[in-house]
């Protein structure tokens, strides 16, 4: 009987975070920690000819600086740095020699006894360099484009499906047709926490890592292989994330730092990186794409173009699903896709919120809008006469899809129905008013993971999994979860995360951890409570003694016939039942591959957006928007809401604002400080209401649950460009939309 799942409840990690008794990678502490501070190269491209530390070393309390001079020796093997998420390649591997691949590479680290020290240390170091000629500008080196190579990150990032049909003859035949380049430029995650290790060396050798990580288990390989330890010698700890956004799914330098000065010196370190070197590694690829339609004349798209070139580094094919999407959302019978990569001198791209959703979604939905204004047909209803419950770019219908109910109720919400289609029709004062929409989409994933589930002596329950909390609620809802499937109050209820020690689970990303451990944390929970029932059974006289599983529920801590609630036993009954010990399970959920493999499995959206541009300065306020989501069983209104306006609230940003400058002269991100990466303020946020349409799922998972933390983003930076050219009249197909853009 379910008490908690549904309910908008606030989050059980709330109060340490708002009291400060959440502590992060960088507050952890132990006896006689020595800080490193990281030095950055300032060149692009070259090799390190002369590195002068002599001066440095002289201060006192400056332990040591670590270069490619004097480093321990490291695994040479590509395979030894590989993790979870690495892209075909070689794995970058700090001081490994003295090349340089891209600007603010790390090339030495600085311990001493204190912070401060460590930084002035590292300003007296001289570093002499023979530079070479880079390539950092993805529009100029388009003739390099190549396919990316194949390897096990092809898995969850297959490359597009072949031709379908014949583009080239239908679209030349068809009576409407839409062309266009669409653009973004390289973004960055600048979660507010930096990214930061604290390595506690103990007395034995072995290592307790408090990391910035979206996977404790993920950077305790990465650290074993790295410097050749056992698992047993490594325990890696992250119970608070202070935002990561995708930065967290790699392990970054300062772990490897950090854990090569503790092994060297034989004593805890931290290294925690500044915000400029959170510039250092990892982003959003800069990305071109090309889009051509063709439409009937009712407005049925026919044929479907689209490619994508987007930027990696020189040593790893990273890769994005990104025109793949156009066929999963519009039905067309002729349809060409094709990805491309440019290797680059830049340190390798990472996955961000949404990685290729929010970059092939808003170039496919601008170009259907631009498609229904050559139609002259209404965009909502340009998208129902497309509408199709298959996936056409795997042939398979949905598992559940109630994307045609999100564009009725965000329709009404909104008051589509009101909007004078005339591009600078509507206005207040020197203010254009513009109104658009989008439709998003994310893919509804679930991995393996296990779990471990105790109810103690006393009768708490204690659920265990080695994932993650971002802050997107997990410690919250796994608590739900639990305490429903126990019928118990959650308040006696304990989710413990973010440790290597405990029960196998994936990275946190994909938006698929609700799915994933949500299904470890129920499969662990029902299978305690058959142990439970058992014991319940053998107590004398017991009611319970002659029935049957099916016969039975938890509720208010007690396991009760279904048919007659009087007849019922304790959970701590139970427990006392099993010899003064702790009852204990421990599960694995593995997803229903032969139930699931005929269906595509999708969280949908409809966005709709309110601008007002001043026709004198170009500047653009998002109003109002909203969005109607289709994300399966919603298990906590409050927080899948806070996901929801987050996402919203970041395509914002996306479309006008967001972007890292990089001077291709010198091959180095310029705006690399949160005074000059621009994300928005409270000032920029104002109306946003979210609709959760109901939807049922048995097929995706055992929760009927798909991710939330991806589709309230891809769907916005669209609504708002296609809402801007309404306002305006001016057709903007390169993101951010900036005043120039505008004016």
């Amino acid at each position: 009987m379910s008490n908690y799942i549904g309910k908008p409840l606030s989050r059980v990690d709330g109060v340490a975070k708002v009291t400060g008794k959440a502590k992060y990678a960088a507050e952890f502490d132990a006896p006689d920690l020595t800080y490193g501070y990281v030095v950055s190269s300032t060149i692009t491209k070259g090799r390190i000819t002369h590195i002068e530390t002599s001066e440095a070393l002289s201060l006192p309390g400056v332990l040591s600086v670590i270069t490619h001079e004097n480093r321990p020796k490291i695994a040479w093997l590509d395979m030894s740095y590989k993790d979870q998420d690495a892209p075909p390649g070689s794995p970058f591997r700090p001081l490994r020699d003295n090349k340089i691949s891209y600007s603010g590479q790390p090339i030495a680290l600085v311990v001493a006894e204190t912070f401060e020290l460590a930084r002035y240390a590292a300003s007296l170091i001289r570093v002499d360099y023979r530079e070479a000629p880079h390539e950092t500008n993805l529009d100029t080196n388009l003739h390099r484009a190549r396919k990316p190579k194949s390897g096990l990150a092809s898995l969850l990032k297959p490359p597009p499906p072949k031709p379908r049909g014949n583009f080239d003859e239908v679209y030349a035949a068809s009576p409407a047709k839409v062309e266009g380049r669409y653009s973004h430029s390289p973004e960055h995650h600048n979660p507010m926490e930096m990214f930061a290790s604290t390595v506690v060396y103990e007395k034995d050798g072995k290592l307790t890592i408090y990391d910035k990580t979206q996977g404790a288990q993920n950077s305790q390989l990465y650290v074993t292989q790295a410097f050749n330890m056992s698992f047993s010698d490594v325990r890696v700890i992250s119970p608070f994330v202070g935002g990561a956004f995708g930065s967290g799914l790699r392990p970054q330098y300062q772990l490897f730092l950090a854990v090569m000065a503790a092994r060297e010196l034989k004593r805890s370190v931290r290294v925690t990186l500044t915000r400029q070197q959170m510039f250092t590694f990892g982003h959003r690829p800069a990305t071109i794409q090309n889009i051509a339609l063709g439409a009937d004349s009712n407005g049925k798209i026919n044929a479907i173009y689209h490619d994508a070139v987007g930027e990696t580094s020189q040593f790893e094919d990273y890769t994005e699903i990104v025109p793949t999407w156009s066929p999963m959302i519009y039905p067309a019978e002729n349809v060409t896709l094709d990805y491309k990569i440019v290797p680059l001198d830049v340190f390798t791209p990472l996955d961000m919120r949404a990685p290729g959703g929010v970059t092939g979604v808003p170039a496919i939905e601008t170009a259907i809008d631009e498609m229904a204004y050559e139609l002259g047909i209404d965009p909502l209803e340009l998208r129902l006469i497309n509408y199709s419950d298959r996936n056409m770019a795997e042939d398979k219908p949905f598992s559940s899809k109630e994307l045609r109910e999100c564009f009725r109720q965000g329709a009404e919400r909104f008051g589509w129905a009101k909007r004078n289609p005339k591009p600078g029709s509507m206005r207040d004062g020197h203010n254009l008013i513009g109104w658009g929409m989008s439709t998003g989409m994310w893919e509804a994933n679930q991995m393996p993971a296990r779990a471990e589930a105790v109810l103690t002596v006393n009768g708490k329950l204690r659920v265990t999994s080695a994932t993650a909390d971002i802050g997107t609620g997990t410690y919250t809802i796994m608590t739900q979860i639990a305490a429903d499937t126990l019928g118990m109050p959650m308040e006696d209820v304990l989710f413990k995360l973010g440790d290597s020690d405990m029960p196998l689970a994936p990275i946190e990303g994909g938006s698929w951890t609700a799915a994933t451990v949500g299904s470890a944390v129920k499969v662990v929970c029902e299978e305690l409570g058959r142990k439970l029932f058992k014991l319940a059974q053998k107590i004398p006289g017991s009611p319970l003694a002659k029935a049957k599983w099916d016969d039975v529920e938890f509720v208010d801590k007690h396991i009760r016939l279904k048919q007659n609630p009087a007849a019922a036993v304790s959970l701590q009954q139970a427990v006392d039942q099993n010899g003064g010990a702790a009852v204990w399970q421990k599960s694995t959920s593995l997803p229903a591959m032969m139930k699931q493999k005929n269906y595509s499995r999708a969280a949908h959206s409809a966005v709709f957006v309110e601008v007002m541009v001043d026709e004198d300065l170009g500047t653009i306020r998002v109003t109002r928007a909203v969005s109607a989501i289709a994300g399966g069983k919603i298990l906590n209104p409050k927080t899948a809401r806070s996901q929801i306006i987050g996402g919203m609230v970041w395509g914002i940003s996306k479309a006008l604002e967001e972007e890292s400058v990089m001077d291709h002269t010198i091959g180095r991100f310029m705006n690399h400080s949160l005074a000059e990466y621009h994300v928005p303020v409270n000032a920029d946020i104002h109306d946003l209401d979210v609709i959760f349409v109901e939807e049922h799922d048995d097929i995706v998972n055992p929760l009927g649950v798909k991710g939330l933390g991806e589709i309230g983003i891809v769907g916005m930076p669209a609504a708002i460009a296609n809402a801007v050219f309404h306002a305006t009249g001016k057709r903007i197909r390169e993101l951010p939309i900036t005043l120039d853009k505008i004016l």
